[in-house]
């Protein structure tokens, strides 16, 4: 119900001077001969009227079945949007007081809607990047397919670099094998190229190799030459993170117009897909200087997809100086809706990353970088692998909570897919969330081979979710992984491999509803953001997506396949497909 404050009318006869000396006047004597009733109706209409008008919705859609996600599972068929947020959700008649002459009105004809996704874990700064210039190999089913895009990106940019960065697995292709040097070179003779796999492999044509100065003979530290059984070296390297991260920080850079280019296409992607917020942990070969074509596009606000970000340790040994040096500008939690700093992560510590056994010096240099963390209220996110060492880290973590509460503050451990009970239990009682990925859709035939039934439980999504953790669902995209969240959606449900190897079981596997709550509510919970968006209530922010089809009914095969017909955040239009082109 909408109150107006009305003033207090003085009767003529009772005017007092007022504090200047004066007399105060009533309406009758301002406006002479006027009946008063006639001018208060008069007025009260006016007041009405003008209200009534700014209160008109500036966008409705109606006839849809819109997953709210709400505490009661609501399905609704219409929601109206106003200045950004939602006003109204219910049925189609609910929204006829809502429409005026500047309404948008779109009519989803009886398609889904459902809440903007988040993914909680995503390099999605980095990756818009270098989008413009990179090629992928995401989904594609054939070798020779692969090979195409190659050959492809090759005629765009005559004898420039062709990168492919990560994001697929040899288990995608029919071949169920990498591609040789010689495939490689065949479709771009005349270009150096560069293939990464996930960060454990790399492929480099002989003219990378000689743009680079490597050789099979002369490898950078850490990385080592695959050879044929003859001795020849097959054009394959192996490496860690750390090094072949260090190697890529060698090939060349786009220049700034290619990073505002790729990080808008980028962004369209993820909203083609129904993405509408990200929480990004930094990563490797990313610099504070690496963010200005995030910051041109939301300076200019033309950001499509709301960024929560962090600070990744790039100065290995110089971390602690690193972070105090750089969050006097950052303070929690600064910036808008659309941009904002959120803490530190996902390494701390170079000596601390990857490390099942830390020393007393490496666990005391962590331990002074997040206890005074703590203390400035910072939010840390850690990239963790491995259930059988995660007890090293969580014993700092209960230290630094003896002094300062952490809970509030929301530090999250990534990965873990082989978290047990009694880790679940541990992350509970400090308040210690967990982003989950789909690292297992890529990467699950490997695992089941290194750990046989122990796959069954992982990673153990229904289990944290009955015990309390707070779950934000994710990719880890797009290095290790594709960045497309239906994808995820559907191996949460299907436990299935790219290879179609089944891995996690049944006791493990969520509702269609949990699922969806996880890449929504659960992922919104790591950056503060669970009451403002990830569900489709009166007051929330506006961001939803329509599908083109029913996630919560087709079968489960097919929600891989999914994409968004109308992406929408903060009631505007970011992405259209053709049905709905007169939207944007």
């Amino acid at each position: 119900m909408i109150k107006i404050a009305t003033l207090p009318l003085r009767h003529p006869t009772s005017a007092r001077a007022s504090r200047g000396g004066g007399t105060s006047l009533t309406l009758s004597a301002l406006i002479p001969g006027l009946n008063m009733r006639k001018y208060l109706a008069i007025l009260l209409i006016s007041c009405w009227a003008s209200l009534a008008y700014a209160q008109k919705a500036d966008l409705i859609v109606t006839n849809a079945k819109i997953v709210t996600l709400d505490p009661a599972s609501t399905t609704a068929q219409a929601l109206a949007v106003r200045d950004g947020k939602i006003v109204a959700v219910g049925g189609n008649d609910a929204m006829q007081g809502l429409i005026g002459s500047a309404t948008r009105r779109i009519d989803a004809a009886g398609r889904t809607i459902i809440p903007g996704l988040i993914d909680s874990h995503v390099h999605a700064v980095r990756a818009g990047l270098t989008y413009a210039t990179e090629v992928n190999w995401i989904g594609a089913k054939t070798i020779d397919e692969a090979m195409e895009r190659l050959r492809q990106a090759a005629k765009t940019r005559p004898a420039s670099w062709i990168i492919v960065a990560g994001g697929w697995s040899e288990l995608q292709f029919a071949e169920k094998r990498r591609p040789t040097l010689a495939e490689v070179t065949s479709a771009v003779p005349d270009n150096p190229a560069y293939i990464q796999l996930f960060y454990s492999a790399l492929l480099m044509t002989s003219k990378a190799q000689q743009a680079l100065g490597i050789s099979a003979d002369q490898l950078p530290a850490g990385i080592t030459a695959e050879r044929a059984a003859s001795g020849e070296a097959t054009g394959w390297f192996n490496g860690s993170i750390v090094s072949i991260s260090a190697l890529f920080d060698r090939l060349p850079r786009p220049n700034f117009e290619d990073n505002v280019a790729g990080t808008r296409q980028f962004f369209t992607e993820l909203n083609r897909l129904g993405i509408t917020g990200v929480v990004d942990p930094g990563g490797f070969s990313i610099y504070p200087s690496h963010y200005a074509a995030l910051q041109k596009l939301w300076r200019e606000k033309s950001l499509s997809v709301r960024v929560a970000y962090s600070l990744f340790a790039q100065n290995v040994g110089a971390e602690f100086e690193e972070y105090k040096t750089l969050t006097p500008f950052l303070p929690m939690g600064f910036g808008d809706e659309m941009l904002r700093f959120n803490g530190i992560g996902e390494r701390i510590t170079g000596a601390m990353y990857n490390n099942n056994a830390p020393d007393a010096a490496t666990r005391d240099k962590f331990l002074e970088i997040v206890r005074w963390a703590a203390k400035q209220g910072l939010t840390v996110t850690i990239h963790w692998q491995e259930d059988k060492s995660v007890h090293q880290l969580l014993d700092l973590y209960e230290e630094v909570n003896k002094e300062t509460p952490i809970a509030p503050l929301r530090w999250s451990i990534a990965h873990l897919d082989n978290a047990s009970p009694e880790t679940l239990a541990r992350m509970k009682a400090l308040g210690v969330g967990w982003t989950m990925q789909d690292a297992m859709y890529l990467g699950g035939d490997r695992v089941v081979a290194q750990v046989g039934e122990a796959a069954r439980s992982m990673p153990p999504i229904v289990a944290a979710l009955r015990m309390g953790v707070h779950v934000g669902a994710g990719t880890d995209a797009h290095r290790v992984a594709s960045y497309n969240p239906f994808v995820a959606l559907q191996w949460m449900l299907d436990g299935k491999t790219v290879g179609g190897l089944s891995t996690r079981g049944p006791d493990e596997t969520p509702s269609r509803e949990d699922a969806l709550r996880l890449y929504t509510m659960g992922s919104a919970w790591f950056c503060f953001d669970e009451t403002r968006r990830g569900s489709l209530e009166t007051g929330k922010l506006a961001d939803f997506a329509i599908l083109d089809r029913d996630f919560m009914s087709v079968p489960v095969e097919q929600i891989g396949a999914t994409a968004s017909l109308l992406t929408v955040v903060g009631g505007k239009v970011v992405y259209a497909a053709d049905v709905f082109s007169n939207a944007k």
